[in-house]
């Protein structure tokens, strides 16, 4: 491809945004066009069910990049521009109103989407004033309208967005009540160690955690437009004046699939972030990649991942491939605590405890074959960062060694 094409990029969030500077870092000198459905420049997203919904960050400190940014790397951004349609054979794309884009290269970075909660007995959800998904800042706009000391806030997900929500929610001064439909929270990304430990630090904080909670119908209001409370199939009744929904994400595969780009669990890319079209790339959450360290193919829900799959992007669309293969992590800022994340659990053997969660200071290592898998860390910053270089590296530790808190874990690695 001539370096004079230009790349139109779908998609402006985390990955979109850092694809477009990166491409022109690698030296693309052709236009670079950035399409976003949503007003105003990329921003970043896990703010939102933290700091900017507590309304202690602007919406200028959340910007991916100023402005300047882009308009020095000469990146045209094109927000509130929906992509409708890709014509592969004519290289263009479809835009909502109408109009046509042509491109030399395209990139997909269209992200996810909340999976959506079944409202049993709500007949015109559309209606609903009081009932929102955490995803866009217009979700969280909406959503502090009715974010104010005293309100009854039920919550339905117990993963990390309604975790999050809870524990700001409970800063502000929310009466909160959350309900999961598994027999613990957190249960698709940790171990029933770590689960209780967070069931319990939201529980002291005075949230309502209520955990097998089958949700049996909704009670709306007599104009039809809020929800008013949940009945669980116990028969309990639950009360709300604010109800938020995150039962986990979709990734958007419609346009990509629509165009008959291979899609499995996600736009299927491989380790340099190649689609099944040669002259289209994808990154981010809405695509699923090979994983050396894991023998399989899968699909991150997490911003490390979408920005270095992005730069990985850009450097294969300017002729530059190199291979992505970075260890999946992942964070969560809940209360004082932050919980760091490295590696894929799934399939683990065992899991050791370090530390004591009384304490509030511990990690939990997942092993299998005598290597470590995986690892969350509690307020330890050191050990997450050994842990992940355990994980990467897959280097032979005992349970006993891991579970030592007086053996230094860097001990465990390698002398330089």
């Amino acid at each position: 491809m001539s370096d004079q094409q230009n790349i139109i990029i779908v998609g402006a969030g985390h990955a979109g945004g850092e694809l477009a500077l990166a491409a022109r870092q690698n030296g693309h000198a052709g236009p670079i066009l950035l399409l976003g459905d949503e007003p105003g420049l990329p921003y970043q997203r896990p703010p939102l069910s933290k700091a900017y919904l507590a309304g202690d960050m602007a919406v200028e400190a959340i910007q991916l990049k100023p402005r300047a940014n882009f308009d020095k790397a000469e990146v045209q951004l094109l927000p509130g521009r929906r992509v409708v349609a890709i014509r592969r054979e004519q290289k263009r794309v479809e835009l909502s109103d109408g109009s046509q884009l042509e491109y030399g290269r395209l990139a997909l970075a269209t992200g996810s989407r909340p999976r959506p909660l079944p409202l049993a007995g709500v007949a015109a959800p559309e209606r609903l004033q009081n009932f929102h998904y955490l995803r866009t800042l217009a979700d969280v706009e909406k959503i502090r309208s009715r974010f104010v000391a005293g309100a009854r806030l039920l919550i339905v997900g117990g993963g990390y967005i309604g975790l999050e929500v809870a524990a700001t929610a409970i800063k502000r001064g929310l009466r909160v009540t959350v309900l999961e439909a598994a027999p613990r929270v957190l249960v698709r990304v940790t171990a029933p160690e770590v689960s209780e430990f967070y069931a319990g630090v939201h529980r002291a904080a005075g949230v309502d955690l209520r955990t097998s909670a089958d949700i049996a119908a909704w009670s709306v209001g007599a104009d039809g437009s809020t929800l008013t409370g949940a009945s669980l199939a116990d028969g309990t009744q639950i009360e709300a004046d604010l109800v938020v929904a995150g039962i986990g994400v979709l990734p958007n595969t419609e346009l990509a699939e629509a165009a008959g780009l291979a899609v499995d669990n996600g736009v299927t890319v491989d380790e340099c972030a190649r689609t099944s079209d040669p002259d289209i790339v994808a990154a981010g959450d809405c695509t699923s990649h090979p994983s050396a360290l894991y023998g399989r193919r899968i699909r991150l829900e997490s911003v490390p991942n979408a920005l270095e799959q992005a730069r990985a992007a850009a450097a294969t669309l300017c002729g530059k491939p190199k291979a992505y293969a970075s260890v999946p992590w992942f964070w969560s800022d809940q209360y004082d605590l932050k919980l760091q994340m490295v590696g894929l659990n799934q399939g683990y053997e065992r899991c050791v405890l370090r530390g004591d969660p009384a304490a509030r200071s511990f990690a939990a290592f997942y092993m299998k074959d005598g290597v470590v898998i995986a690892a969350d860390t509690v307020g330890r910053m050191q050990d997450f960062l050994v842990a992940k270089r355990l994980v990467a590296e897959r280097l032979p530790v005992t349970a006993a060694q891991l579970a030592d808190d007086a053996l230094p874990l860097k001990s465990l690695l390698p002398a330089a």
